[in-house]
């Protein structure tokens, strides 16, 4: 299981779902401190800012961020759930665990996966730079692009509501 959080609903969320490991999608200079319930070797932190395009200044989500993602999660035994945060949890964060569920369900449909995040978060706003590069590097033809497109922009928020997405269909 996948749980997304913004930052400041970490710690709650690892301590509520016995969570074992860890990913953090920030910008330089937002601090995050891993839970001590999370061995250091289980937490991938990825510093990186929530744009889409370059801007001078900002580090923009690029491939080398997109496969470490990917291979922090295909190292995931899903013994014990995944937390996946960004400062908000609506973009950064619920396009890493659209990501990590399609690598790890490849059979599963985009669009179906799509819904089901729309479902689960009214709020999620996937990055969608992230999801053009993951889209690209799994060899989805598209397919990614598509479905995060169709689902559309979330409903605007400070802050997303945790939630929980399942891998298997």
């Amino acid at each position: 299981m996948i749980h997304v959080c913004s930052l400041s609903k970490v710690d709650e969320t690892v301590t509520r779902t016995g969570a074992q490991r860890l990913l953090s999608l920030l910008a330089a200079g937002t601090e995050v401190v891993r839970p001590a319930s999370i061995p250091a070797e289980n937490h991938l932190h990825l510093v990186m800012h929530d744009i889409a395009v370059a801007q001078e200044g900002m580090t923009m989500p690029g491939e080398e961020h997109v496969r470490a993602l990917l291979d922090f999660a295909y190292r995931w035994d899903r013994a014990k759930p995944l937390v996946v945060h960004c400062y908000a949890g609506v973009s950064r964060s619920t396009a890493s665990a659209y990501i990590i569920a399609a690598a790890l369900a490849p059979q599963r449909d985009e669009m179906e996966l799509a819904k089901t995040l729309r479902f689960l978060s009214p709020t999620a706003t996937p990055n969608p730079r992230l999801i053009a590069v993951a889209d690209m590097l799994l060899q989805r033809d598209g397919r990614m692009i598509t479905a995060i497109e169709a689902i559309g922009r979330g409903a605007d928020a400070f802050e997303g509501v945790p939630f929980e997405l399942d891998i298997r269909a």
